[in-house]
């Protein structure tokens, strides 16, 4: 794999830079330490790595310090690619995961091969972006899977737009979907919808207060695979 770029993350006019980047670049590693503990994340991340083929190649949206995610899925053998639009989050994922390679970019205009990536993973990176946007990623995302590829995606599943608040001492506008439309929302990306879960979780930090947390799991269909649905709630 090749090294980590920052092509395209640095920007002379602090306004033109996306807000995600301002904000995680305030946070750096302490995102990591007030989320360390979600059980719930790690239960995603396993039930992606035992239906992963050996050495897969996946795609980690928003990868930031590169833990959990990123970490976990390279040290089983697979081929990470992890991309933020944080170059903060990529100095220090490319640091702690040396395994794996991180890009600096913004998701959303990023060229993406069709059918390139067994896997997606989008763990809370979709927050600060339109609804619209958040909605035509998914589908460029499903796109990216082969047929039978894995999406992990986990949100924040509240029924918000444009709401100005703060985040772990940063101000944030977060956009969001309710549960069932977070859900409706990768089902209109042509995958199917193999579990979910739904979680009140809350961050190791001063200011933190629990929030629901939404892990979905779905599949791009393959054509020889039966679609199943469940979904387990605590």
């Amino acid at each position: 794999m090749s090294g980590p770029s920052t092509t395209g993350c640095v920007v002379a006019d602090e306004r033109r830079r996306p807000p995600a980047a301002v904000v995680f670049d305030a946070l750096g590693s302490r995102y990591e330490a007030a989320f360390a503990s979600s059980e719930a994340h790690r239960r995603s991340l396993r039930w992606l790595s035992e239906r992963l083929p050996p050495g897969a190649r996946v795609l980690d949206v928003g990868s930031g310090t590169g833990r959990p995610t990123a970490a976990a899925l390279a040290r089983q053998g697979h081929r990470v690619l992890g991309v933020d639009v944080s170059p903060v989050m990529v100095e220090i994922a490319s640091g702690q995961v040396p395994e794996a390679e991180f890009e600096c970019a913004d998701i959303r205009t990023m060229p993406l091969e069709d059918g390139s990536f067994d896997a997606v993973c989008v763990y809370f990176s979709l927050l600060q972006m339109s609804r619209t946007e958040q909605a035509a990623l998914v589908k460029r995302l499903a796109r990216a899977l082969r047929p039978g590829g894995l999406l992990a995606l986990g949100t924040v599943p509240l029924d918000v737009e444009n709401f100005d608040g703060v985040f772990m001492g940063q101000p944030v506008r977060v956009t969001s979907f309710a549960a069932q439309e977070v859900v409706a929302v990768v089902r209109a990306a042509d995958l199917t919808v193999e579990s979910q879960e739904s979680v009140m979780f809350t961050p190791a930090h001063p200011d933190a207060r629990p929030e629901p947390h939404l892990f979905v799991h779905a599949r791009r269909p393959d054509g020889g695979t039966e679609a199943t649905d469940g979904s387990r709630t605590e």
